[in-house]
Protein backbone atom coordinates (compact mmCIF):
# COMPACT_ATOMS: atom_id res chain seq x y z
CA UNK A 1 0.00 0.00 0.00
CA UNK A 2 1.06 3.50 -0.61
CA UNK A 3 2.58 5.43 2.37
CA UNK A 4 0.26 8.69 2.56
CA UNK A 5 3.38 9.92 4.37
CA UNK A 6 7.43 10.06 4.16
CA UNK A 7 9.40 11.06 6.68
CA UNK A 8 13.08 11.48 5.69
CA UNK A 9 15.48 12.01 8.81
CA UNK A 10 19.02 12.65 7.61
CA UNK A 11 21.34 11.10 10.65
CA UNK A 12 24.91 12.11 11.35
CA UNK A 13 26.29 10.87 14.86
CA UNK A 14 22.85 10.73 16.09
CA UNK A 15 22.81 7.98 18.51
CA UNK A 16 21.97 10.31 21.21
CA UNK A 17 19.46 12.79 19.56
CA UNK A 18 17.28 10.58 17.01
CA UNK A 19 15.97 7.79 19.67
CA UNK A 20 13.52 10.37 20.81
CA UNK A 21 12.27 12.11 18.06
CA UNK A 22 12.01 9.19 16.26
CA UNK A 23 9.84 7.32 19.20
CA UNK A 24 7.82 10.88 18.87
CA UNK A 25 7.21 10.30 14.80
CA UNK A 26 6.26 6.41 15.09
CA UNK A 27 3.83 7.53 17.61
CA UNK A 28 2.29 10.62 16.22
CA UNK A 29 1.99 8.50 12.51
CA UNK A 30 0.31 5.26 14.64
CA UNK A 31 -2.04 7.58 16.13
CA UNK A 32 -3.46 7.89 12.35
CA UNK A 33 -4.43 4.89 11.33
CA UNK A 34 -3.00 5.42 7.65
CA UNK A 35 -0.40 3.92 6.16
CA UNK A 36 3.26 6.22 6.44
CA UNK A 37 7.12 5.39 6.10
CA UNK A 38 10.10 7.05 8.07
CA UNK A 39 13.21 6.97 6.18
CA UNK A 40 16.51 7.29 8.59
CA UNK A 41 19.35 8.17 6.21
CA UNK A 42 22.33 7.12 8.16
CA UNK A 43 24.63 9.70 6.62
CA UNK A 44 28.00 7.69 7.35
CA UNK A 45 28.12 7.60 11.24
CA UNK A 46 30.43 6.37 13.31
CA UNK A 47 28.66 6.03 16.46
CA UNK A 48 26.29 2.92 15.91
CA UNK A 49 23.34 5.37 14.59
CA UNK A 50 21.80 2.60 12.10
CA UNK A 51 22.74 -0.30 15.06
CA UNK A 52 20.07 2.19 17.95
CA UNK A 53 17.37 2.46 15.50
CA UNK A 54 17.33 -1.09 13.90
CA UNK A 55 17.02 -2.03 17.88
CA UNK A 56 13.71 -0.21 18.10
CA UNK A 57 12.61 -2.81 15.67
CA UNK A 58 9.43 -0.21 13.90
CA UNK A 59 8.12 -1.73 11.04
CA UNK A 60 7.48 1.18 9.23
CA UNK A 61 10.80 2.71 9.82
CA UNK A 62 13.75 1.74 7.36
CA UNK A 63 17.62 2.70 7.35
CA UNK A 64 19.39 3.56 4.29
CA UNK A 65 23.04 3.63 5.12
CA UNK A 66 25.69 5.70 2.79
CA UNK A 67 29.15 4.38 2.59
CA UNK A 68 30.45 8.09 4.13
CA UNK A 69 29.42 11.11 5.28
CA UNK A 70 28.18 12.75 2.23
CA UNK A 71 26.52 16.09 3.67
CA UNK A 72 23.10 16.41 5.13
CA UNK A 73 21.75 17.96 1.07
CA UNK A 74 22.56 14.74 -0.11
CA UNK A 75 21.56 12.60 2.63
CA UNK A 76 17.90 14.39 2.25
CA UNK A 77 18.04 14.11 -1.55
CA UNK A 78 18.72 9.72 -1.19
CA UNK A 79 16.01 9.94 0.76
CA UNK A 80 13.73 11.34 -0.49
CA UNK A 81 14.25 9.97 -4.05
CA UNK A 82 13.93 6.33 -1.79
CA UNK A 83 10.59 7.78 -0.28
CA UNK A 84 6.91 6.28 -1.88
CA UNK A 85 4.80 8.67 0.09
CA UNK A 86 2.13 10.71 -1.40
CA UNK A 87 3.38 13.62 0.66
CA UNK A 88 7.28 13.95 1.62
CA UNK A 89 9.04 15.62 4.92
CA UNK A 90 12.33 15.82 5.72
CA UNK A 91 12.91 16.91 9.61
CA UNK A 92 16.08 17.07 11.64
CA UNK A 93 17.18 14.37 13.96
CA UNK A 94 17.42 16.78 17.04
CA UNK A 95 13.53 17.11 16.97
CA UNK A 96 14.11 20.72 16.69
CA UNK A 97 10.24 21.05 15.04
CA UNK A 98 7.98 18.81 16.99
CA UNK A 99 6.14 16.31 14.30
CA UNK A 100 3.00 17.33 15.29
CA UNK A 101 3.64 20.58 13.31
CA UNK A 102 2.48 18.89 10.40
CA UNK A 103 -0.79 19.52 11.40
CA UNK A 104 0.55 22.98 9.94
CA UNK A 105 1.68 21.56 6.74
CA UNK A 106 -0.69 19.10 5.88
CA UNK A 107 -3.71 21.23 4.76
CA UNK A 108 -1.51 23.27 2.75
CA UNK A 109 -0.10 20.65 0.70
CA UNK A 110 -3.69 18.88 0.16
CA UNK A 111 -5.32 22.53 -0.82
CA UNK A 112 -2.73 22.75 -3.45
CA UNK A 113 0.66 23.71 -2.75
CA UNK A 114 3.49 22.33 -4.22
CA UNK A 115 5.78 23.00 -1.30
CA UNK A 116 5.22 23.93 2.21
CA UNK A 117 8.48 25.61 4.44
CA UNK A 118 8.38 25.92 8.11
CA UNK A 119 9.34 28.77 9.40
CA UNK A 120 10.83 30.29 12.21
CA UNK A 121 10.86 34.15 11.47
CA UNK A 122 7.16 34.38 10.32
CA UNK A 123 5.36 35.35 13.76
CA UNK A 124 2.20 33.99 14.84
CA UNK A 125 0.32 34.21 18.21
CA UNK A 126 -0.14 30.12 18.71
CA UNK A 127 4.17 29.57 17.75
CA UNK A 128 6.59 29.90 20.13
CA UNK A 129 10.43 29.68 18.39
CA UNK A 130 13.22 29.54 21.30
CA UNK A 131 16.72 30.17 20.28
CA UNK A 132 20.06 31.72 21.94
CA UNK A 133 19.99 35.13 20.75
CA UNK A 134 23.22 34.56 18.67
CA UNK A 135 21.70 32.04 16.74
CA UNK A 136 18.58 34.49 16.03
CA UNK A 137 20.67 37.60 14.76
CA UNK A 138 23.83 34.98 12.77
CA UNK A 139 19.91 33.63 11.34
CA UNK A 140 18.82 37.34 9.94
CA UNK A 141 21.53 37.85 8.43
CA UNK A 142 22.29 34.66 6.61
CA UNK A 143 18.70 35.20 5.62
CA UNK A 144 19.81 38.66 4.28
CA UNK A 145 22.37 37.61 2.65
CA UNK A 146 20.29 34.66 0.81
CA UNK A 147 17.88 37.01 -0.20
CA UNK A 148 20.29 39.11 -1.49
CA UNK A 149 21.88 35.96 -3.81
CA UNK A 150 18.97 35.32 -5.69
CA UNK A 151 16.14 33.59 -3.22
CA UNK A 152 13.51 35.85 -2.84
CA UNK A 153 9.90 35.71 -0.99
CA UNK A 154 11.17 33.15 2.15
CA UNK A 155 11.74 34.28 5.39
CA UNK A 156 13.44 31.36 6.63
CA UNK A 157 14.86 29.21 4.20
CA UNK A 158 16.92 27.35 6.63
CA UNK A 159 14.42 25.60 8.92
CA UNK A 160 15.13 21.72 8.42
CA UNK A 161 11.65 21.25 8.38
CA UNK A 162 10.01 21.00 4.52
CA UNK A 163 6.92 18.92 2.90
CA UNK A 164 6.59 18.35 -0.67
CA UNK A 165 3.82 16.79 -2.97
CA UNK A 166 5.34 13.45 -4.34
CA UNK A 167 5.83 14.20 -8.11
CA UNK A 168 7.30 18.39 -6.57
CA UNK A 169 9.67 16.17 -4.46
CA UNK A 170 10.71 13.71 -7.54
CA UNK A 171 11.98 16.58 -9.86
CA UNK A 172 13.13 18.90 -7.47
CA UNK A 173 15.60 16.27 -5.54
CA UNK A 174 16.59 14.72 -8.92
CA UNK A 175 17.92 18.14 -9.95
CA UNK A 176 19.56 18.93 -6.56
CA UNK A 177 23.01 19.25 -6.71
CA UNK A 178 24.16 20.67 -3.32
CA UNK A 179 25.59 17.80 -0.74
CA UNK A 180 25.91 20.43 1.98
CA UNK A 181 24.39 22.31 4.36
CA UNK A 182 23.70 24.99 1.64
CA UNK A 183 20.83 22.42 -0.32
CA UNK A 184 17.32 24.27 0.85
CA UNK A 185 18.74 27.39 -0.87
CA UNK A 186 19.16 25.52 -4.01
CA UNK A 187 16.11 23.62 -3.55
CA UNK A 188 13.76 26.31 -3.00
CA UNK A 189 15.85 28.56 -6.13
CA UNK A 190 14.67 25.24 -8.10
CA UNK A 191 10.88 25.24 -7.00
CA UNK A 192 10.57 29.01 -7.87
CA UNK A 193 12.61 28.49 -11.23
CA UNK A 194 9.92 25.52 -11.95
CA UNK A 195 7.06 27.79 -11.02
CA UNK A 196 5.65 25.42 -7.89
CA UNK A 197 3.75 27.07 -5.52
CA UNK A 198 5.68 27.64 -2.02
CA UNK A 199 4.15 28.51 1.12
CA UNK A 200 5.75 29.45 4.00
CA UNK A 201 4.16 28.70 7.46
CA UNK A 202 5.21 29.32 11.19
CA UNK A 203 5.89 26.88 13.16
CA UNK A 204 7.28 26.00 16.78
CA UNK A 205 10.78 25.01 17.11
CA UNK A 206 13.11 24.77 19.88
CA UNK A 207 17.17 25.18 19.61
CA UNK A 208 18.76 21.86 20.75
CA UNK A 209 22.21 21.45 22.08
CA UNK A 210 25.09 20.11 19.65
CA UNK A 211 23.92 22.01 17.00
CA UNK A 212 25.86 20.26 13.80
CA UNK A 213 25.58 24.15 11.99
CA UNK A 214 27.76 27.25 13.17
CA UNK A 215 28.12 30.25 10.98
CA UNK A 216 31.47 30.86 11.86
CA UNK A 217 32.31 26.81 10.63
CA UNK A 218 30.33 26.62 8.15
CA UNK A 219 28.86 29.93 6.91
CA UNK A 220 31.59 31.19 4.37
CA UNK A 221 30.65 27.50 2.63
CA UNK A 222 27.42 28.05 2.53
CA UNK A 223 27.32 31.07 0.67
CA UNK A 224 29.94 29.51 -1.61
CA UNK A 225 27.31 26.58 -2.39
CA UNK A 226 24.34 29.06 -2.86
CA UNK A 227 26.56 31.22 -5.42
CA UNK A 228 27.00 27.97 -7.17
CA UNK A 229 23.58 26.81 -6.84
CA UNK A 230 22.57 30.08 -8.48
CA UNK A 231 24.50 29.85 -11.28
CA UNK A 232 22.78 26.18 -11.69
CA UNK A 233 19.85 27.07 -11.50
CA UNK A 234 20.02 30.15 -13.77
CA UNK A 235 21.68 28.13 -16.29
CA UNK A 236 18.75 25.91 -16.68
CA UNK A 237 16.50 28.38 -17.38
Amino acid sequence: MTPRWSVVIPAFNEARRLPPFLDTVVGFFEGRDEPYEVIVVDDGSTDGTSRIVEARQFPAVRILKLGRNAGKGAAVRAGMLAARGAYRLFADADGATPIDELKRIEPLLVAGADVVVGSRVLVDPGVSVTARRHRVAVGRVFNWLVARVGLQGVADSQCGFKAFTAPVASRLFEALSTRGFGFDVELLMLAQAAGCRIVEVPVNWADQAESKVGFFRHGPGMLWQILKARSRVRGRS
